[in-house]
């Protein structure tokens, strides 16, 4: 895989730009990576609905439970479906507004200086291994475009937002995905 640092775009995705983001602060680089897991409808894979509401065009009325989520403005930088397909909604140069209320090692607002990925999944459902062998070329990608995440640490949302956030969920393998960076390198 290849990340375009101009562009902030990889090139194995394809694009769907999201409006929900702005410009990272002035002098803020990403930092860290922050893995997320998703599904909308809860529990159910390979739908529109993430990036339905990724690109605000959520219809409340194909499920009970997007009536929770009307006026909701979020998006990551990528979304890993369940397959591998790669979609991704902002370019890395800018913020995407997937961390919420956050703090890592000190530092709050984990949007300023993170790179949002998104994993189609749920907290009690196991990932699939085509989805960490994306995950972990996705990452090596970006450590190899843009040297501020050369040696960055890799999270879950779970960590960094904790109490109110539980992806990606304690079936996510963090050392399936360390064995793969490593074997990629």
């Amino acid at each position: 895989m290849k990340v375009n640092a101009q562009t902030g775009r990889l090139e194995q995705a394809r694009w769907l730009s999201s409006p929900n983001f702005d410009a990272r602060p002035p002098g803020l680089v990403p930092e860290l990576i922050v893995v997320h897991g998703i599904s909308l409808p809860p529990n159910e894979f390979g739908g529109r609905g993430v990036e339905d509401l990724f690109t605000n065009r959520l219809n409340i009325r194909e499920d009970s439970y997007y009536q929770g989520l009307v006026g909701l403005e979020v998006s990551a930088h990528l979304f890993i479906r369940r397959g591998g397909e790669i979609v991704q909604f902002v370019d890395f140069n800018q913020r995407a507004w997937h961390a919420g209320k956050s703090c890592f090692h000190g530092r709050e607002r984990c949007n300023d200086f993170s790179i949002g990925i998104e994993l189609e999944g749920a907290d009690d459902i196991c990932y699939t291994a085509v989805q960490y062998e994306v995950l972990a070329q996705a990452i090596l990608a970006l450590r190899q475009a843009y040297p501020s995440l050369a040696n960055a640490p890799v999270v879950g949302h779970s960590e960094i937002a904790p109490g109110r956030k539980t992806d990606p969920g304690p079936l996510f393998s963090w050392q399936a995905l360390n064995r793969l960076l490593t074997a990629f390198v």
